[in-house]
């Protein structure tokens, strides 16, 4: 597959207004855009892509918000145009507006997930959008920092591997391209996948600013999410068995 038929999440943000519900109440996801928030957590059943299949549908499951974090799951099948993403379905944590990524000292998170069928192409990956307008929409940013934690059925990243960095305490491929305008930062591990993670976001904007002239000055935090990109194949379930994520 070439990286230049990967969408990725540029769209996979895009967010419909929606009523808050009661924070603990199980929700079950199954239209397009169907959200729910609470506890400072928001879960999207994003299936921005889905016109590209010619077949399949997706839901997403609340399975709860406990112990300062999230566990939901969502089961997929999609069929037709294997180089499209369907769908990013998604939990994100709910950020205040006006803060730069300068002025974040950290951006701690723990991720514990699973797939129960791993014959698909889809990827887990975090995404962080960036932008100079504070007021910026969810769907984009002037920069996008992914960090993938598997990638299932040889998909890839956009743009191209620039180098290798250890962060985290794990070895990354750092790739790197544009999406649209939207400059797009893509770690992925090397091999294998990272089923449980724990780390500092906030390390690899650092990096970024370092070595790769990040305006981390002018940027404000957009959105901060974790999910899975589906491309096709299934039946599977993804579940999230816990995510936490914070911004100090």
């Amino acid at each position: 597959m070439q990286p230049t038929l990967l969408f990725l999440a540029a769209a996979a943000s895009l967010v419909q207004s929606a009523a808050l519900v009661e924070p603990r109440q199980q929700q079950n996801l199954c239209d397009l855009y169907a959200y729910w928030s609470g506890n400072g957590y928001e879960l999207l059943n994003n299936l921005w892509g889905k016109d590209a299949a010619s077949s399949g549908s997706q839901c997403t499951y609340l399975d709860g918000a406990r112990n300062n974090g999230i566990q939901w799951h969502t089961t997929w099948n999609w069929q037709g145009a294997p180089d499209n993403v369907k769908s990013y379905p998604y939990s994100g944590r709910q950020v205040a507006r006006g803060k730069t990524i300068a002025s974040i000292n950290r951006m701690p998170t723990t991720v514990n997930w699973r797939y129960d069928n791993e014959n698909i192409r889809a990827n887990v990956a975090y995404d962080v959008f960036t932008a100079a307008n504070a007021n910026n929409p969810n769907s984009y940013g002037d920069y996008e920092l992914m960090i993938w934690l598997a990638r299932y059925g040889n998909v890839y990243p956009i743009g191209s591997k620039v180098t290798s960095v250890n962060l985290a305490g794990k070895t990354w491929d750092l790739w790197t391209g544009y999406n649209g305008a939207m400059r797009v930062y893509s770690f992925v591990p090397p091999s294998g996948t990272i089923k449980s993670f724990s780390a500092d976001v906030k390390e690899f904007f650092n990096y970024l600013q370092r070595d790769h002239q990040y305006p981390a000055s002018s940027q404000n935090l957009i959105v901060f999410q974790v999910g899975t990109e589906a491309f096709t194949g299934g039946p599977a379930t993804f579940w999230v068995d816990q995510w936490t994520a914070d911004v100090n």
